[in-house]
């Protein structure tokens, strides 16, 4: 009979060495936010959660704690590791992406909105700058639960990550919900937060940016007016702008964008928890 030590150690080092287990598995897709309540065994101690190579918020929600992890519209379809940690444990969890079901959008602009010359394209790119600077502004404000109200009653005229075609010119993906409305319809603040950007655009027209602390920043862009300054506060559901056609736009409508830590969400992921 052959000697069975050697198969017994090598059975041994093969289970020491074997891919950790998962305590579950999520789904989601491009674009959307995830909903996770921290699992029991580890929400008792001081908890951190983290996905995509970056730390996300938890926030207590009635007797829950959830974490909020944003799949940027460009994550790669694939399984991706959450890994939640405490003084004490690591659980680690997956996250299934599956690739998102954009449609398609066509639009007709004059030729200086689709075509740019250099000091168009000059302020094109300054104006995009700006915008990531909001995007990396901090701002202080107490935890909140961060589900967001609609910031205008209207029709969703391009919805988020539609392929946009410009001219018949293919562009990138649309990175918010277009609402279709009249022009000076009011338009609310989603959420709480601090004005970090108010500016006129080559092609967002009049744009404000509001941060909400947590890395979250939202943009609202082709405005009629703007009723607020850099450095306002703004209270949930406070009027700050009114609706309009402004910069590359074929009707009146607003813009509406929400980067999470980095991630280009789709702004109706915001509206209603899934828990």
């Amino acid at each position: 009979m052959p000697n069975s030590k050697p198969i017994l150690a090598l059975m041994f080092f093969l289970l020491c060495f074997q891919t950790p287990s998962f305590a579950a598995t999520y789904e989601t897709s491009q674009g959307e936010v995830l909903r996770i309540h921290v699992p029991d065994d580890i929400a008792k101690e001081d908890v951190q959660v983290s996905c995509f190579g970056k730390p996300w918020p938890i926030y207590q929600y009635e007797q829950n704690k959830i974490a909020w992890i944003a799949v940027d519209l460009k994550t790669k379809p694939k399984t991706y590791t959450i890994t939640w940690k405490n003084k004490k444990q690591t659980i680690k969890d997956e996250v299934l992406v599956k690739k998102g079901n954009f449609r398609i959008s066509h639009i007709t602009v004059e030729k200086k909105m689709a075509s740019f010359d250099k000091e168009s394209l000059k302020r094109i790119r300054a104006d995009q700058q700006a915008i990531k600077a909001s995007y990396q502004t901090k701002v202080a404000l107490q935890p909140h639960w961060p589900e967001m109200i609609l910031p205008v009653e209207g029709i969703i005229s391009t919805p988020f990550a539609a392929q946009r075609y410009v001219n018949d010119e293919p562009r990138s993906q649309h990175s918010g919900l277009d609402i279709a409305a009249a022009t000076g319809t009011p338009v609310v603040a989603p959420l709480a937060g601090t004005v970090l950007l108010v500016s006129k655009m080559y092609l967002n027209g009049n744009l404000v940016a509001i941060g909400h602390g947590d890395g979250l920043t939202t943009i609202y862009a082709h405005l009629h007016t703007a009723m607020v300054k850099v450095g306002d506060h703004v209270a949930q559901g406070q009027v700050f702008a009114e609706v309009g056609s402004t910069g590359r736009s074929t009707g009146p409508h607003l813009h509406w964008g929400v980067h999470f830590s980095g991630a280009k969400i789709n702004p109706e992921t915001m509206l209603q928890p899934k828990l």
